[in-house]
């Protein structure tokens, strides 16, 4: 062990590793980079954390600066999981429900614990986190909230942002501060606080007061979006602040999260599944516009084009053979309506059917939960492209996670066609359509010079365009250090200077899981890149996007 390792495991109760092999293993995430760490610290509860952001705040106040990452099961795609210098492993004992109350639907769990097993508990009592990523089985209630993650019923649930009530978070100093709605009041008594939380609130408050213009100017035009910081919704028209909005989606920038406390819903009605089938990506276009001129909107509406389903059909060929034969419709989306009462819901039906109708080719409405399941496989099918390798080349998730307001979803979805065609590349779309948030992932052998260098002008490209057509360039994977230096391409410079302004806040010495989302450029992330990606270390679980 080094001496850093050696005076952590003296004073904190959780393990301490050094050896070669986990320092390996915790240098991927599920990004294209690595990233070999210093230190591996398994905190045993909160003041394990607090202890180590104290010790490396110590030795940034002497000049020396040693990065705190925390990461929970490592399925972060944007490169935000891994670090030079410590990180901070917090599923294995992190993990436990700290209160639940059933009556209200609230619950609070320390950062750790398993997104699918809290699921699971919740649904048994006909509770439910609609902002439940497809990776829940295998990632961490922490890293969605660090991420800002959600899902395919975001589209009517909206984000992790909607449902994190307050946190639990350790300071760069180690303090520990919980966060949560306060009032003129409450204000005021942090504002006098002798501390190191009292100087974060006069300092962010001050900064927020003195550049009112650009807190708007950071806001962008989409159903949802996870870069940059959330500066917009910390102070309310009514004299509120809220620091919680803030810490989701930082990435771990500006302060380590321990505890979470969220809102549920109730699950509501059996859903029903609408699959319509289209010809052009004008009617697709249209119905999906459609969609969301209504009121009440539908739990999900995904798209799947005819480019995934031959794929599917070329490497598994029985895997859509009890969904669908070819051959296959140019678009499919899929419509779940679900979370209304009985009444409700048919008449949101009735109103969806004939608002599809006027430009699809055929649409199918099911109420057989099993049924549905099997349905669900065309969506679910894009898990097939993540895991399956063509001699060296891989899926790489490199042009992910576009977002663009929801009418601009056809022009995104032409340009991303001819993209792919300029670059002689096989594509397919999936994602979510009711959201403008698309996915692809394109194959590519990173040990090759020529295809690193493809990989990047495709990602210079894919996110100009995203900036041409009004977007973001992550609305659920964030920044990270794959997105991080495109930051100040999709805002204007004085917004860029008041996230940093933000972060040196939070964090003046830099020591919070530095190179992730600000400050970073491309030419310290390219050497980054791995040669040979791979997603071994979730091979356990169907990795679903």
């Amino acid at each position: 062990m080094n001496k850093v390792a050696h005076y952590l495991q003296e004073h904190v109760l959780g393990e301490v590793m050094t050896s070669t092999d986990a320092r390996k293993y915790f240098s991927t995430d599920n990004s294209i980079f690595s990233i070999i760490p210093s230190v591996i610290v398994y905190p045993k509860n909160e003041n394990d954390v607090r202890k180590t952001a104290r010790f490396t705040w110590q030795l940034a106040e002497r000049n020396r600066i040693i990065p705190i990452t925390a990461r929970g099961s490592g399925t972060d795609l944007s490169g935000a999981a891994i670090g030079n210098g410590i990180i901070l492993a917090y599923p294995a004992h992190l993990n436990k429900i700290q209160y639940f109350d059933s009556k209200e639907g609230t619950i609070t769990v320390e950062a750790g614990i398993n997104f699918g097993k809290l699921v699971q508990l919740l649904l048994t009592y006909n509770r439910t986190l609609p902002p439940a990523p497809a990776s829940m089985e295998y990632s961490t209630v922490g890293g969605a909230v660090a991420n800002n993650a959600s899902s395919m019923r975001s589209v009517k649930y909206g984000d992790m942002r909607t449902y994190v009530r307050s946190l639990r978070v350790v300071l760069a100093n180690g303090e520990v501060i919980e966060t949560g709605k306060l009032n003129k009041k409450e204000l005021n008594r942090k504002l006098g606080l002798a501390t190191f939380e009292g100087e974060i609130y006069r300092s962010l408050d001050t900064l927020l007061e003195e550049n009112k213009s650009l807190v708007g100017k950071s806001i962008l035009n989409v159903t949802k979006n996870a870069s940059g910081y959330d500066l917009a919704d910390i102070k309310g028209p009514d004299g509120s602040f809220d620091l919680t909005p803030l810490f989701v989606g930082s990435q771990g920038t500006l302060g380590l999260i321990t505890e979470v406390s969220l809102d549920t819903e109730p699950v509501g009605e059996a859903p029903i599944l609408i699959t319509a089938y289209f010809d052009s990506i004008e009617a697709v276009q249209a119905t999906v516009l459609d969609l969301r001129s209504l009121k009440d909107l539908p739990s999900a509406i995904e798209l799947v084009d005819a480019n995934l389903l031959n794929f599917v059909s070329e490497i598994n060929p029985n895997y859509l053979k009890e969904v669908i034969s070819p051959p296959y419709p140019k678009f499919i989306l899929l419509v779940e309506i679900s979370g209304d009462s009985e009444h409700k819901q048919k008449k949101l039906i009735k109103a969806i059917n004939k608002l599809i109708l006027k430009n699809a080719q055929s649409v199918v409405e099911e109420e057989d939960l099993e049924k549905q399941k099997m349905i669900w496989k065309l969506r679910e099918s894009s898990s097939l492209i993540s895991g399956y390798n063509q001699g060296q080349l891989n899926p790489i998730p490199l042009i992910d996670d576009g977002i663009v307001p929801v009418d601009k979803l056809g022009a995104l979805m032409k340009s991303i066609y001819s993209q792919f065609a300029k670059e002689h590349l096989q594509v397919a779309v999936w994602g979510h359509a009711g959201d403008g948030n698309l996915h692809l992932q394109p194959y590519l052998n990173l040990g090759q010079v020529g295809d690193r260098q493809k990989a990047f002008r495709m990602l210079d490209d894919y996110h100009r365009q995203l900036r041409e057509l009004g977007g973001s360039t992550t609305a659920q994977y964030n920044d990270g250090r794959l997105r991080g230096p495109y930051l100040s391409k999709l805002y204007p410079d004085d917004v860029i200077q008041l996230f940093m302004k933000v972060k040196k806040i939070f964090d003046p010495y830099g020591n919070l899981n530095p190179g992730v989302k600000i400050n970073v450029s491309l030419d310290e992330v390219k050497p980054l890149v791995r040669n040979e990606y791979s997603i071994d270390h979730i091979y356990d679980h169907l990795p679903l996007t």
